[in-house]
């Protein structure tokens, strides 16, 4: 038996539209948008823009343009951190952030200048707002953490730290990579004004994709420089939206992979998708809660925990129970510290991390009593 469960990292399966939008942008429109006026490069400006479209569909957005694609959340967060903060300004974030966020500030406050302050979260990986908002100062210009950890799945309250960021007069941004597609993002009603989103995760499109929503109060500098189909006269970058921040061809395959990921997204339901998935890790949590040998890190509660589990094993390392699961079981899992050591320093399961668990759309209640008898027996 094959049985994959590392969605958090990336989904797999993909929805079968998934597969065939890649083949078809392929076989059937071949060229890059906005670079030149035949049909095909017409088709191929599109086929973008409607990925733009279903982009802002998802995500609640007026102004599709206000979308750029990017390949990867990682690319996302340095754009928007890299893109707005000079010397002086002061960034709060907390101790659970991904390396692609937590990596990009430290160098930030290397070699710009800027100022930060983590915000250290409980032991469930729980962020209070009222810890960030004791975190401010009157150079506060951006409150930046994620939506949901990627370690063990808590849910932050996002309406409540928006609030913060607001008072403060601070940008809000946002990494949605275990959240996108799994629970709904109003930007407008969360007061997010930067979205960093991975198309590889919980939109289910292919990897190498990914984008970023700025709001329209956001100045932002382009990260990459080059060839844009616009303003090609001109030697400087040009920072119109959305084209000014996508220098070079764009990954076109990828995108209609992810537009049609989205569109699975939008027509199955994010909050079906979502209910699935805490439902999964609920019902596996349950199945392993009799054992004195396991540990379930963050909350039990489905409320407040996305479609995450990571777990320790008294005796056991967890590479090695993760090695094992895929040996002797065909059980694909994560085990480490997930790109985010702060976050295992919170929970307390730093250095040796976790074993994480996280099922996905196409995730059956018997896959989930499999691995959990297979767990079991991974008890020494």
């Amino acid at each position: 038996m094959n049985l994959y469960l590392d969605n958090a990292a990336t989904s797999y399966p993909k929805p079968e539209s998934v597969y065939q939008a890649v083949t078809d942008s392929m076989r059937t429109v071949g060229a890059s948008p906005g670079r030149g006026g035949y049909r095909q490069s017409l088709d191929a400006s599109r086929l973008l823009f409607a990925a733009r479209e279903a982009a802002a569909r998802l995500f609640a957005i007026d102004d599709a343009s206000r979308v750029i694609f990017t390949h990867n959340a990682t690319e996302a967060l340095n754009l928007a951190l890299r893109g707005t903060l000079g010397k002086g300004d002061h960034v709060v974030t907390s101790s659970l952030e991904h390396n692609s966020m937590i990596r990009t500030l430290h160098w930030l406050q290397r070699q710009v200048g800027i100022d930060l302050t983590i915000v250290p979260a409980d032991g469930n990986g729980y962020l209070d707002p009222a810890d960030i908002r004791n975190a401010l100062t009157s150079r506060t210009s951006m409150i930046a953490i994620t939506h949901v950890s990627n370690v063990c799945g808590t849910i932050q309250p996002l309406q409540e730290i928006a609030r913060v960021a607001q008072q403060a007069e601070a940008l809000f941004l946002v990494d949605a990579a275990q959240s996108a597609g799994a629970i709904p993002l109003d930007v407008n009603q969360l007061g997010i004004d930067l979205l960093a989103v991975p198309g590889h995760k919980g939109l289910y499109g292919p990897p190498g994709t990914g984008l970023l929503y700025t709001a329209p109060r956001v100045s932002l500098r382009p990260l990459l420089f080059g060839g844009t189909g616009t303003s090609s006269s001109q030697t400087e970058q040009p920072t119109i939206m959305p084209e000014g921040f996508e220098a070079g061809t764009h990954n076109l395959p990828g995108i209609a992979g992810l537009k049609a990921g989205i569109e699975f997204v939008l027509s199955t339901g994010v909050e079906n998708i979502g209910k699935h998935e805490q439902r999964l890790t609920t019902q596996l949590a349950a199945r392993l809660a009799d054992s004195t040998a396991i540990t379930l890190h963050g909350y039990s509660d489905s409320c407040r925990h996305n479609g995450v589990l990571s777990l320790t094993i008294a005796g056991r390392d967890a590479a090695a129970v993760a090695f094992e699961l895929d040996q002797r079981f065909g059980i694909a899992v994560r085990s480490g510290l997930h790109c985010a050591p702060g976050a295992h320093r919170t929970l307390g399961t730093f250095p040796e991390g976790t074993v994480r668990i996280s099922p996905g759309w196409f995730t059956s209640d018997e896959d989930i009593a499999f691995v959990a008898d297979a767990i079991v027996q991974c008890i020494p």
